[in-house]
Order: structure tokens, then C-alpha cells, then sequence
């Protein structure tokens, strides 16, 4: 059984057929090739999956597709503006060195999004917590927190 269901994908309309047990993760990957949103965990352990539903980060492997039916999700690729320029976010982790091998940043680069879109001010410890859904297998996390207090701090070079 196919269900179609519509919703914004990046700012963009979209109207895409789904099996209805489909992971939203599998809908981003495999029929729109938004390659940014990883399989990890698959069982929302380790926040590789991070897409931004409705402004909310959400693990997208355990969040099913048909869910998405008229909601807006922003993956990594949906965060530059018209011209190519990266988001706040995505020029703290380049200028912080936040990545090493890159499977879990775009998860990252998403939680952070959703934390600078507060507007709150938080503390390291704070930071710390808020992005813990977040694995990492190759950094110490002081230079993907490092990102997180700056795009927050809003200390991004122009």
C-alpha cells in the first residue's frame, strides 16, 4: 500500500508517494537523496538522523514519514541561503574545527540550529545537556561545544 502525502521539505513543496511504515529518515534519504540526514543507531540513540520538523529537532529514524503529512522539515541542506552562503551554525563549526569524519554533524549542526533559534542564553553545562542526544565518536566535544556557545554567543564572523 503507497500513501502520498504532501509537506515542505527545505522550503520546498513537496507531494511524495510512501510506504506507510516508512522512516522519515528513509523518505529524506532514498527518495528526495537528502544524503545529510545519516543512518546511524536506528533507534534514535545517536542523533545522526537530526532533521528539524516544524523548527523542533526530532531524530528522523524513529519518526515514521506519514507523520510529516503537512509539517516543514529543514534538513542540512535546506540551512544556506539562496546565494550558497552557510547558516551561522555551519560557520561556527567550520571556524570552531567541529568535524572530523562528519557523520554526526549534520545531526549536530541541526540541534544547534534549533538551540540558537531560542534566542537563550545557556551556559557551557547547559549546551552540554541540550546537545547529548548527539553522538560523536571522534571529538572530545570541545570544539563542536565550542561552535554551539559561539553561533549562540552570535560571535560568527561575518
Amino acid at each position: 500500500m503507497i500513501e502520498i502525502i504532501k509537506c515542505i521539505v527545505n522550503g520546498r513543496e513537496q507531494e511524495i508517494a510512501i510506504d506507510p511504515r516508512e522512516s522519515l529518515t528513509d523518505m529524506l534519504r532514498n527518495r528526495l537523496g537528502l544524503t545529510s540526514v545519516k543512518k546511524g543507531c536506528e533507534v534514535g540513540e545517536c542523533g545522526a538522523c537530526t532533521v528539524l520538523i516544524d523548527g523542533k529537532a526530532y531524530n528522523s529514524c524513529i519518526y515514521m514519514a506519514v507523520w510529516a503529512k503537512n509539517k516543514s522539515i529543514t534538513t542540512v541542506e535546506g540551512l544556506t541561503n539562496k546565494n550558497g552562503e552557510l547558516s551561522t551554525v555551519q560557520k561556527a563549526f567550520v571556524e570552531e574545527a567541529a568535524v572530523q569524519c562528519g557523520f554526526c554533524t549534520p545531526g549536530l549542526i541541526l540541534a544547534a540550529v534549533e538551540i540558537v533559534n531560542t534566542k537563550k542564553k545557556y551556559s557551557r553545562d547547559e549546551l552540554r545537556t541540550l546537545i547529548s542526544g548527539n553522538l560523536c565518536r571522534c571529538t572530545g566535544y570541545e570544539n563542536i561545544l565550542n561552535a554551539v556557545e559561539k553561533a549562540v554567543n552570535g560571535e560568527v564572523s561575518r
